[in-house]
C-alpha cells in the first residue's frame, strides 16, 4: 500500500496528457489503519500532495 502511495505521490507532479492537475488528482484521505502504518516520508508527501491541491484547486481539509 505504501509503495503504491508513494508512486501515485511521485507521478502526481507530471504533467497528464488527460488535462491539469485539478482535473486528474484528488486529496488523499488514508484510513485512521492506514495513518498508523504510514512511514514519516509517506506522510509528508501526502500532505505535500493535500497542500498542493489546496493551493491549485482550493480542495477542503
Amino acid at each position: 500500500m505504501v509503495k503504491i502511495l508513494a508512486l501515485s505521490l511521485t507521478l502526481a507532479g507530471c504533467t497528464t496528457s488527460g488535462g491539469s492537475f485539478c482535473a486528474a488528482e484528488h486529496p488523499i484521505r488514508p484510513t485512521q489503519a492506514e495513518v498508523a502504518t504510514l512511514s514519516d516520508a509517506s506522510a509528508a508527501a501526502i500532505l505535500a500532495h493535500n497542500e498542493k491541491g489546496q493551493k491549485l484547486c482550493r480542495w477542503r481539509p
